[in-house]
């Protein structure tokens, strides 16, 4: 089994400690399986902008941390990844309130691929959507990433 799926896997358990940015967001996994992952926020006054709404980077991070394990759970045990691109269409704003991303790699080739992901609030409406284009490292450029 791939690393990071079993990793998270564990983190759903219980077994294993998420991520720290994760753990600093109050960004949790729901959901993983290879290829396709949910995870979820609990948006307060916390994560807020000066206008009182989600910030779009918190936005961001979560779709990002979505799609990154989306796509390390299909890489073989000598790769590691980068993202090289990171795009995301802002919907409607969120005040407060669960929101979930839900990232599913839609082509993966040889080097790059490419993930997208839903932002959807608690009636399932889309907040925003966002892709990534990511980028296969292998030998030397996957050591210590």
């Amino acid at each position: 089994m791939n690393e990071i799926l079993a990793h998270y896997r564990k983190v759903l358990a219980g077994a294993a400690m998420p991520s720290p940015v994760e753990q600093l967001m109050g960004i949790r996994p729901v959901d993983i399986v290879s290829g396709q992952v949910s995870f979820e926020l609990e948006a307060t006054r916390d994560h807020a902008n000066p206008q009182g709404t989600l910030h779009g980077g918190i936005t961001s991070t979560l779709a990002d941390m979505a799609m990154g394990v989306a796509f390390g759970t299909t890489l073989q045990p000598d790769e590691s990844f980068t993202t090289i691109e990171l795009k995301i269409n802002f919907l409607k704003p969120v005040w407060n309130g669960t929101i979930r991303a839900d990232a599913k790699i839609l082509k993966k080739g040889k080097t790059v691929g490419l993930v997208d992901c839903r932002i959807l609030d608690i009636d399932e409406s889309l907040v925003a959507y966002a892709t990534s284009t990511c980028m296969i490292l292998r030998g030397d450029k996957a050591k210590g990433r």
